[in-house]
Parts: C-alpha cells; structure tokens; sequence
C-alpha cells in the first residue's frame, strides 16, 4: 500500500477502539505498519479485519499496558523484527473516578497513574533506542486539558495527565539535537467511551467523532513535521476548524 506513511513503523497503545482505532485505520491506509496494543482482544480483532480488509498491514499485541514487564518484551521483539520505531502514538488512558479528592480510593489512585504516568515511562524507556534509530521518529502522548486546569473531581485523571506532560516535555528537551520529536496532544472532549463514562448526560452526538482528529494525528506523527516539545490542542488547530 502506497502513502507517506509507506513502511514506516507505528506503534499504538490503546488501540481497540476510540482515538487509538481510528488513529490506527488512517495511518494504515497511509501505507504504515501498525503494530497495535490493547487489552481488548474483540476489538483490535476488529481493528485488524478492518485494515486487512482495506490493504493494509497490521500487528496485534494484547496486553494491559501496566504488565510493565510486557513492555519491555514488546520492545525487545520490535528490535529483533524491525530494528527501528518510526512514531508512538501512546494513547491508552484510565480515567478513575469522578470523585471529591478524599473519597478517591488507594486502587483507583495507583490504577490511574499505572496507565497514565509508569506506563508511558516505560514505552520511553522501551521505545527510545528503537524511535532514535529511525531517520525521523516521532512520539505523540495524549493528555487532556485538566492536566494545566485542575478541575473538580478530576483531582486524579488530572494529577496523572500533569505528571505525565512534565516528564514528557523533560523528554523532549533531553532529544531536541536528535532527530526524534516528541510532543503532547490534547483531544478536548470527543465522541468516546472514556467521555461517556465522565459525563454520562451528554449528548454524544454533539461531540467529535474520533475519525475528526486523524488528520491532525497524520500530521504530528509524519517524517516532516518539525515541531517538538509542544502541546497541541486540537480545539485550536486549523483541523478542528475545518480549514485543512
């Protein structure tokens, strides 16, 4: 299959359904390889009929992104096939509880900074030596607007989006001399199961659907886009606007 993204590596996290499924669609109609994670087993099935069926070429990992040990050995089998990574899309999330700070529970705190914080540390330290031997790696992280406007009861989801843009931004500034960019992608609210669980009263129909943000993810993941250290809104982009 033909496109920019034609045999270039991409890796996914939470990939069986939402942003991380329709991320992975278009970038394989771009020609890319995904190689696509989550603990879904249905739905990256379904994912890998759907990009199979249009051309495309995709590898499936079940895996629950906080068997951290699993990340590692993931990293180790990119190496051994591929030897390189040309772009990570670290999209899986855990939103908790929509719950007042003090009746947030010991397991729903360390569940939430599991999936958003320890586990994208460790895709870093799995994927850095795979994405830096690319000739132009490209890393997204996706976070949310409570990570720089705490809001109430999202003291959890928001503590660990901060946490997570913090040591990101780190790593972005420790590789700008390189030719590996990393930056932060910040959806707003959009037509998925995550949002439906945090305001189950809103009309879905009124939101985003996650195929609207693709374009925009094409872009920040593509060999020549050159910003890095940035967090990108999608609300405030040309893409959300209709104007690309």
């Amino acid at each position: 299959m033909s496109g920019k993204f034609k045999d270039r590596i991409l890796l996914i996290t939470g990939a069986s359904r939402g942003i991380g499924y329709a991320a992975a669609k278009a970038l394989a109609a771009q020609g890319a390889h995904i190689i696509a994670t989550a603990r879904t087993q249905g739905g990256l099935e379904d994912l890998d009929d759907a990009i199979k069926a249009a051309g495309g070429r995709c590898t499936l990992v079940p895996m629950d992104i906080k068997d951290f040990d699993a990340i590692d050995r993931l990293g180790a089998a990119l190496q051994e096939r591929f030897g390189r990574l040309d772009g990570l899309l670290a999209n899986a999330g855990a939103l908790g509880d929509i719950s007042p700070v003090p009746h947030i529970t010991p397991k729903t705190w360390d569940d939430v900074f599991a999936v958003n914080v320890t586990a994208n540390y460790r895709l870093i330290r799995s994927m850095d030596p795979l994405l830096r031997a690319s000739d132009a790696g490209r890393a997204v992280f996706v976070s949310s607007s409570v990570a720089s406007r705490p809001r109430a009861y999202w003291g959890c989801y928001g503590a660990a989006k901060a946490a997570m843009e913090n040591f990101v931004s780190a790593y972005a500034q420790e590789t700008n001399v390189t030719s590996l960019n990393v930056n932060i992608l910040d959806p707003g609210a959009m037509r998925t199961a995550m949002r439906a669980k945090a305001m189950p009263g809103e009309d879905p129909a009124a939101l985003p659907a996650p195929e609207s943000i693709t374009p925009l993810i094409l872009d920040m993941l593509s060999p020549s886009y050159d910003k890095t250290d940035e967090l990108i809104a999608f609300r405030k982009t040309a893409y959300f606007k209709g104007q690309l």
